[in-house]
């Protein structure tokens, strides 16, 4: 990142030079951080959409194209050639690893993936019908009360140590919370079996019979952990950096990530997507919502279409298409008729003008939802899930947030429309 050149900012009869720094990828970002100190004045943008709140070397997306890259390595290449735990490494690190990195980082993540056995006794403090998530973010946050040994932010070792920690131990607690909100035994980790099959193993598997994880069906779930794994500075990843500024310790801030993806229109998505398809219920009911979406004045929105960043087809999309299709006929799934639904809405999308014209393409969340519904996962676990694949990418942007000099507690400024000074009055007077 340097200087390119300079902007000129005329406010009144005063002029501003304010630097335009220049990244390797991506537009030309205008610094604003001395206005506030030279002009008084501060920037207006809400949702931050139009701000960088950080550099980073993580992550990067071209929303016109279609193109998402973790460190450089586009997430095509990634998701047909690599695996999660080799991502985790590539997002942790910066490089992909030597043969010899990888078994040390699978190992020391297997040897992690337990949890401290007086944690069980914090789901039972949790009804039954809680949502795995509501359990999540409890859980996942006290996770500090047990692992003093690595929440000081300030030494290396210990950020590394909470590092392999979340991303072994949250499949863990995310199995767990499914497994208490449907009255079944938690399933101990099984250090035998990879990253995706231990997490499936955990989920379906019971005490009293032996479980075989299809490797399709793995390989399908180590597919959506690689493609949720890091997103740039969305909402949830955002919180956590925000967190983080406070100086706050590393399961604190994502329990943080993890509440704010809880949201309908972040990490919820694919499970709004899905309710949505339930609720057309029929392939002939599909003209009467796409009608409906049409129309301005309806408040009803086609879920699962269109992305806040991508202008194209989100190429996380296109993967997942491939894996669903792969799913759905390994798994011999023919005739669900929300399965069904899915597929000719997304016939339609793809060939409908209106759609086409608007760019509402099918984005990942349509086809995650499909992909986990067919596995067998109620809707209730699907975010659950995005928040596995998605703790590594939030601690590589909170290490890198914590190793960054230049890294201020986070403070956004408002644009006050409220009431002018006014004097207290006695209630008797009002």
């Amino acid at each position: 990142m340097a200087d390119a050149t300079n902007a000129t900012l005329k406010i009144n009869d005063s002029e501003y030079e304010l630097p335009i720094l220049r990244p390797t990828q991506g537009p030309d970002v205008l610094d604003i951080r001395k206005l506030y100190g030279q002009a008084d004045v501060f920037t207006y943008d809400p949702g931050f959409t139009s701000t960088a709140s950080c550099d980073s070397t993580i992550t990067f997306i071209d929303g016109d194209k279609g193109e998402l890259w973790y460190r450089g390595y586009p997430i095509e290449q990634l998701a047909a050639q690599s695996h999660y735990l080799e991502v985790c490494y590539l997002l942790l690190y910066g490089e992909l690893p030597t043969a010899e990195q990888m078994v040390d980082f699978e190992r020391r993540v297997t040897r992690h993936t337990m949890v401290h056995e007086q944690m069980h006794n914090f789901f039972r403090g949790f009804r039954r019908d809680a949502h795995p998530m509501a359990t999540m973010v409890g859980v996942i946050g006290a996770m500090s009360a047990f692992y003093h040994d690595s929440t000081d932010i300030n030494d290396p070792w210990q950020r590394e140590v909470a590092a392999i920690r979340l991303i072994a131990k949250v499949p863990t607690i995310a199995a767990m919370a499914y497994k208490y909100s449907i009255g079944q035994p938690f399933v101990y980790p099984q250090n035998e079996l990879d990253y995706a099959s231990n997490f499936l193993h955990m989920c379906f598997s019971v005490p009293a019979e032996k479980y075989h994880v299809d490797p399709a069906l793995a390989r399908a779930m180590d597919r959506i952990f690689t493609l949720h794994a890091d997103h740039e500075q969305n909402a949830s990843t955002s919180t956590v950096r925000l967190a983080g500024s406070s100086g706050a310790n590393p399961f604190a801030c994502i329990a943080a990530g993890i509440a704010c993806l809880w949201g309908p229109a972040h990490g919820g998505a694919n499970q709004a997507c899905l309710e949505m398809l339930r609720e057309i219920g029929t392939v002939d009911r599909i003209p009467e919502y796409i009608a409906r979406a049409k129309d301005k004045s309806d408040p009803f929105k086609l879920m699962g279409f269109g992305h806040r960043v991508y202008k194209n087809f989100d190429p996380r999309a296109k993967v997942m298409k491939e894996s669903a299709d792969e799913v759905l006929e390994l798994l011999g799934i023919h005739d669900n008729p929300t399965l069904q639904v899915a597929k000719e809405l997304e016939k339609i999308a793809l060939e409908d003008e209106y759609f086409i014209e608007k760019k509402l393409y099918p984005n990942v969340d349509f086809y995650s939802g499909i992909i986990l519904e067919a596995m067998g996962f109620p809707t209730s676990m699907f975010t659950p899930i995005f928040a596995l694949s998605r703790t590594v990418g939030w601690v590589a942007q909170w290490k890198e947030m914590i190793a960054d000099p230049q890294a201020k507690i986070g403070r956004p400024r408002q644009l006050y429309v409220g009431e002018g000074k006014r004097d207290y009055i006695e209630v008797g007077a009002r």
